[in-house]
């Protein structure tokens, strides 16, 4: 299986110097790196991005997740394997990329509050940047048909 074409942000050298400069920013922002990458991976996992998946579990890995909680992430609600800081970063993940998926408010009072609970202003603003940058590389790698286990390097 081969990709329609190289990924964009490779195409485009100054574009990935930006994505770089994000991601950054994002792992400075005081969030643990364990709860960033299930943010990316369940926000993979809900667009059905099989690149970002791929990617999601090696990245949580090597920050020292579990086998045992990273095949429940798309289970999270039902499985006893996550904190209540994890479960408020989750589903303000769900909320913020099935956008379309409501009437009303995008992200629900109640699920910011939740997260707003457990994370501070810097801390919230580093999850919702990879909230965003996980749908934008969703978005790209559907567009291209990425497969899975690609390395951009």
């Amino acid at each position: 299986m081969n990709a329609r074409m190289k990924n964009p942000a490779m195409v485009l050298p100054d574009a990935m110097k930006g994505i770089q400069n994000i991601y950054k920013a994002m792992y400075q922002g005081g969030v643990s790196p364990q709860i960033l990458e299930l943010v990316h991976l369940r926000a993979s996992q809900i667009n059905g991005c099989s690149a970002c998946v791929f990617a999601g579990v090696e990245g949580a890995k090597k920050h020292g997740e579990t086998d045992q909680r990273l095949h429940a992430v798309a289970a999270w609600r039902e499985a006893p394997f996550f904190t209540d800081e994890e479960r408020a970063a989750l589903a303000l993940t769900e909320a913020a990329t099935r956008i379309a998926d409501r009437s009303g408010k995008a992200v629900p009072d109640a699920i910011w509050d939740e997260a707003a609970d457990h994370f501070n202003e810097e801390q919230l603003s580093a999850i919702i940047l990879m909230i965003g940058l996980t749908n934008f590389f969703n978005r790209i790698n559907a567009t291209i048909e990425e497969p899975a286990g690609t390395s951009w390097n």
